[in-house]
């Protein structure tokens, strides 16, 4: 029996994998990606509501999509074009009420709740050339580091690689960090916030406090990441620069409400 499916359930899963991807959409303070991450909108241009937007804006950050629209099948078949063979759909729910009659005789609204199948344009071949986007590229917005905390987080021990690669992420099988320039970050506490943030997971590594299990559950990493962000913010205070409380918050509560 195929199991029911649960938008909750769905959308948890879809966030811890962009966290683990180093591209959470609440936490992205520098320019570029490597998909278009643009807003989700239907075939016909209307914009998605409510969780549909997470959902299709997660898939499009895991899967590398440039494009804004998605389609069904018939959708992509009525225009003409072809859904690559091999391509695999992503799912959307769509909310209303149906009219019933009931046991005293009166009519009441019954919501319901049904998932459909949808493709981006970027799985579709032959569509009209305005519905693929490229991804946006990194962009120089000027931010410069600050010498003190560049001298500080470089004799921490655990190199640090700087490429154009849109995404913060450590790595704990290399143990190197990997950032994106500074240049492309909205301003220089966040570079310094999201650097802090990496190398708090780096002191899980085996070789240090021997944090990260070998079989690790949602419960585990849910954990981890509010010990990486926690402790950034400690980090932020100590060496004198002011963490984004406010995104740090949202990060946490998501994480938090996280399913084990």
């Amino acid at each position: 029996m195929a199991k029911k499916f649960d938008p909750r359930e769905e959308i948890s899963n879809k966030i811890i994998a962009a966290i683990e991807a180093g591209t959470p959409p609440w936490r992205k303070p520098w320019t570029g990606s490597e998909s278009g991450a643009a807003f989700p909108l239907r075939s016909t241009g209307e914009s998605y509501r409510g969780i549909n937007i997470l959902m299709l804006w997660l898939a499009a950050e895991e899967r590398g999509y440039s494009s804004a629209h998605w389609f069904t099948f018939k959708q992509a078949k009525d225009l003409g074009a072809n859904v690559r063979k091999g391509e695999k759909s992503n799912t959307v729910v769509k909310y209303g009420t149906v009219e019933r009659e009931n046991a005293q005789g009166e009519d009441v609204k019954i919501p319901y709740m049904r998932a459909y199948r949808v493709f981006n344009a970027d799985q579709i071949e032959g569509l009209p050339e305005q519905f693929y986007i490229k991804p946006e590229p990194p962009r120089d917005l000027g931010t410069v580091g600050d010498p003190a905390l560049e001298a500080f987080f470089a004799s921490y021990g655990v190199p640090i690689d700087t490429t154009d690669e849109p995404k913060a992420y450590y790595t704990p099988a290399t143990d190197r960090i990997h950032m994106p320039p500074v240049s492309t970050f909205i301003n220089a506490a966040e570079y310094f916030g999201t650097l802090a943030h990496e190398c708090a997971h780096s002191t899980g590594h085996h070789s240090r406090l021997d944090r990260f299990p070998s079989n690790e559950t949602k419960k585990d990493y849910a954990f981890e990441e509010l010990v990486a962000e926690i402790a950034a913010c400690f980090l932020a205070a100590e060496m004198g620069f002011t963490p984004d409380f406010e995104q740090s918050a949202a990060y946490v509560e998501i994480v938090a409400a996280s399913p084990e």
